[in-house]
């Protein structure tokens, strides 16, 4: 109920209703300096004035003796009445014993009849008055207005509570998020996306019960429950998925639950440890529950810290440009054609660090941007390095992140490199994976078409992860097939089955550019991908990736050769 006029007249407005014509006087007389009275001298007339009234009523004074519908009655049609159930009453009885029966019908206190001194009710009517509005501003503050549910701080707080008087009950934490959420915001529409959030909360208020649980709505989609622990929430999920509605076919949810929460930590931690859960699943649409342990902690924190020591580490150097060879093999002998610049961190107390951790951090919180410029620029500096001290060098392939491919200064960042470093565009290849291209072949397409105009060379990386059509690949502005290093590994697994290499061949001779192989361990797997028609490899078979001043054997034998 909204009642934000609680000024009439710029004072409070009361409602006394009572039969005697005397009672109303006094009560009037008593609280005019404060309060506009309006005043009813029969239940039926008193409820007609506080339904016409509701938004601006502060207070009802009650008295239970009433023709035509007494005070009992119409404290019972007040309390049912969702629109003015929250307006407080007071009720005027000289039976004592009546007190307490209308107390529990949902009055808020007494006034005794006689009335006692003036001081006395005003007291009574300022504090009952007061009261009255705190709680409509808590319960304001309380509840999220789409949903009804709880707020984040409420529901902390709620919690809190809830823990003091159940102490040894063993709880659980559990987050909810709706799996593509912004996708139904994009198709149909915020208020289509607001009608989503409002079954859900239904639903959820209708599984847990607020007699022993807590439900709230953190932010856009997330949902948090404190609940008695459950064994099975994988039968919660079916409750939830597939609810039908008029505007996306089903909802579907993922759920991180922290079983039996240590109530030591903070109530808060307790939902952090939940909302990593099911962040764990994010992508992985066929586990929609997960459970959390202290390993995804572990890994959440030193996730944290990769990402708070990544501006200290960029300006250490402590990233370092590793260099591994590619090789032409479609000649008499392996020619050293080019190379793929690879970043390494080396961390003064953690050592090497994986690129596996870190390069899928950067790529989620948009670090990759700044950590691909670093390697451009080292590579950059790294070329024209060579082409000074040895006379001699090839063109360096970095990685384009798909971020970076809506940069629209994007080309100019390159330019700078080029510029700043003496080299020409032939110097600097430029890969972008197949995944990016397939998620906005359009408009990844526009930007690539432009690079290639520029003078870049475009390799297409990991070519067989990205699942592109045929017809997509034929339309794709590219210079070069890389296949995903995994063809590799599954061609020569123990069906030794080189089928789908070959198809890409075909698919590559169709579009008029050459294949590059990487992962090539073996001399068996170099004499295939030589056999089966690959342009160039790149892998252990000639090198493992190494940093600048051992690849320099590398260019200083092209030298000689040349």
């Amino acid at each position: 109920m909204e009642r934000n006029k609680i000024y009439v007249n710029g004072k409070r407005r009361i409602l006394v209703a009572d039969d005697e014509f005397i009672n109303r006087e006094m009560l009037e007389a008593i609280l005019k300096d404060e309060y506009e009275v309006i005043k009813a001298e029969d239940g039926a007339i008193a409820y007609d004035v506080v339904k016409e009234n509701k938004n601006t009523l502060s207070l009802i004074m009650l008295d239970l003796i009433m023709p035509n519908l007494n005070g009992m009655e119409l404290l019972a049609r007040l309390k049912e009445d969702s629109e003015l159930k929250s307006i407080p009453v007071i009720v005027l009885t000289s039976d004592h014993k009546s007190e307490v029966e209308s107390l529990h019908k949902g009055a808020a206190d007494f006034i005794p009849k006689p009335y006692p001194e003036p001081d006395v009710i005003k007291a009574r009517v300022r504090r009952l008055i007061e009261l009255s509005e705190d709680r409509q501003i808590i319960s304001a503050t309380a509840t999220d207005n789409l949903t009804g549910l709880f707020t984040t701080e409420y529901f902390y707080r709620y919690g809190e509570q809830w823990d003091k008087y159940q102490p040894d009950k063993k709880m659980d934490a559990v987050c909810i998020d709706i799996n593509h959420f912004h996708i139904i915001n994009e198709r149909f529409g915020m208020t289509a996306g607001d009608h989503i959030l409002q079954i859900l909360a239904d639903r959820l208020l209708e599984i847990f019960p607020t007699d022993d649980c807590l439900v709230c709505r953190k932010t856009a989609d997330t949902f948090l429950i404190y609940c008695p622990h459950h064994e099975d929430y994988q039968n919660i999920v079916d409750k939830i998925d597939g609810i039908v509605t008029d505007i996306a076919a089903s909802i579907k949810i993922r759920v991180g639950v922290y079983p039996c929460c240590d109530k030591n930590l903070e109530i808060q931690s307790r939902f952090d440890r939940a909302k990593i859960a099911a962040d764990k699943i994010r992508n992985n649409y066929s586990v929609p529950v997960s459970v959390f342990d202290e390993g995804l902690l572990k890994t959440e924190l030193y996730a944290e810290q990769l990402v708070e020591e990544f501006p200290n580490a960029i300006e250490e150097g402590q990233f370092q440009v590793y260099f591994q060879p590619k090789f032409n093999i479609e000649g008499d002998k392996p020619v050293l054609s080019s190379a793929e610049a690879l970043v390494r961190w080396f961390h003064p107390e953690m050592g090497m660090i994986s690129p596996g951790k870190f390069i899928p951090l950067f790529e989620e919180n948009g670090l990759i941007t700044r950590l691909d410029e670093y390697v451009w620029s080292s590579v950059g500096k790294r070329i024209a390095d060579w082409k000074r001290r040895l006379g001699v060098s090839v063109p360096v392939s970095v990685n384009l992140s798909r971020a970076e491919m809506y940069d629209p200064s994007l080309i100019s960042k390159l330019d700078n490199i080029i510029n700043e470093n003496g080299l020409t565009t032939d110097d600097l290849y430029l890969e972008i994976t197949e995944s990016a291209y397939v998620r906005d072949s359009s408009e990844i397409s526009n930007v690539v078409n432009e690079l290639q105009e520029h003078g870049f060379f475009i390799e297409m990386d990991d070519f067989g992860s990205g699942y592109s059509s045929l017809n997509m690949i034929s339309e794709l502005p590219i210079d070069a097939l890389k296949l995903d290093m995994y063809f590799i590994k599954n061609a020569f697994s123990k069906s030794h089955n080189t089928k789908m290499i070959s198809i890409v061949i075909d698919i590559a001779d169709y579009l008029g550019v050459p294949v590059i192989a990487e992962g090539v361990e073996t001399e068996e797997q170099y004499l295939a991908m030589k056999e089966l028609g690959v342009a160039v490899i790149q892998g252990y078979y000639f090198s493992k990736p190494v940093p600048s001043s051992e690849f320099e054997k590398f260019l200083t034998e092209k030298g000689e050769q040349d």
